[in-house]
């Protein structure tokens, strides 16, 4: 492995509270948990690394208590980082409520992680053989758009990783055909491939439990998933997307890099938090133990 996964996204702090069931409107529910762990982009970030990738994370991040926690977690897991914090404004925070059944839902409050300048981006200059993974997030922060619609066409090369996310119909079409004009490889759920409709040459469709479907220039693969005993589903997406990118960093075929994505994916969803990505060690263990 010599290239980077090169992270274009948000950190953001989650404050996860396990409820029973989502409050009705005006009501109120008692939590049997509450945690403040980084989520967003970290989860991204946090499995590739898990999985042996180099990473590096160019997005903004603030000068507040919620800024140093982020920083924090991004050192412990050796994602390396592309700028200094951002003055006077601290990274945000989403509120994330998960239910009895492992569904979550989530309230965002946006903070650095918004900001991010065309002049930062523009001091980035990825690799050819890095992966350069970008969120439909960003396209909609003004300013993370207009940098990534700016940079993103000066890349010298780099394999361009898009997910969408699920505010995707939320996003411009002129700028999501900018951005998929770009892009080498798309990772969405299934949901967000219907609202976008048409999808680009290469894709990977993520449907839960059973697995995913790749698009590689006309050819369709089913790939199954592994059983699991959900109990959270928040960030198994995010685990979908840095453990294939970590594998194509290897140059393993997007066959076996959904294999281990998919089984990646399986192993986060039985631990509580967004950041529940496993290591590698753990994936092999459950590829071994699946086999025949």
């Amino acid at each position: 492995m010599t290239g980077r996964l090169v992270h274009t996204g948000q950190v953001v702090l989650d404050l996860v509270m396990a409820v029973p069931a989502l409050p009705p409107r005006g009501g109120d529910v008692l939590a049997s948990s509450t945690d403040l762990l980084p989520g967003g982009g970290f989860n991204v970030m946090a499995a590739a690394a898990r999985s042996g990738a180099r990473v590096l994370y160019v997005g903004s991040h603030g000068t507040g208590p919620f800024g140093d926690l982020a920083r924090a977690a991004l050192a412990a897991e050796g994602i390396e980082l592309a700028h200094e914090p951002a003055p006077g404004l601290d990274t945000g925070v989403v509120v994330t409520l998960v239910d009895g059944v492992g569904e979550r839902t989530f309230a965002t409050g946006t903070g650095a992680e918004g900001r991010l300048t065309a002049d930062s981006l523009g001091k980035v200059v990825p690799k050819y053989d890095d992966v350069v993974y970008v969120t439909g997030y960003s396209l909609l922060h003004e300013t993370n758009r207009a940098a990534l619609l700016g940079w993103l066409p000066r890349l010298p090369g780099s394999r361009v990783l898009f997910d969408p996310g699920p505010l995707v119909a939320d996003i411009h079409r002129g700028d999501l055909h900018a951005i998929l004009s770009t892009v080498d490889i798309l990772s969405c759920s299934a949901r967000e491939a219907e609202v976008l409709g048409q999808l680009p040459p290469v894709a990977v469709v993520r449907d839960g439990a059973k697995g995913c479907r790749l698009h590689e220039h006309g050819r369709i693969t089913d790939v199954p998933g592994f059983p699991a005993d959900a109990v959270d589903t928040n960030g198994a997406g995010d685990t979908h997307c840095g453990v294939l990118a970590a594998e194509l960093l290897r140059g393993t075929t997007l066959l076996d890099a959904a294999v281990r994505a998919n089984a990646a994916a399986a192993l986060s969803v039985t631990r509580r938090g967004p950041a529940t990505a496993p290591r590698r060690k753990e994936i092999d263990r459950l590829l071994t133990k699946d086999r025949p």
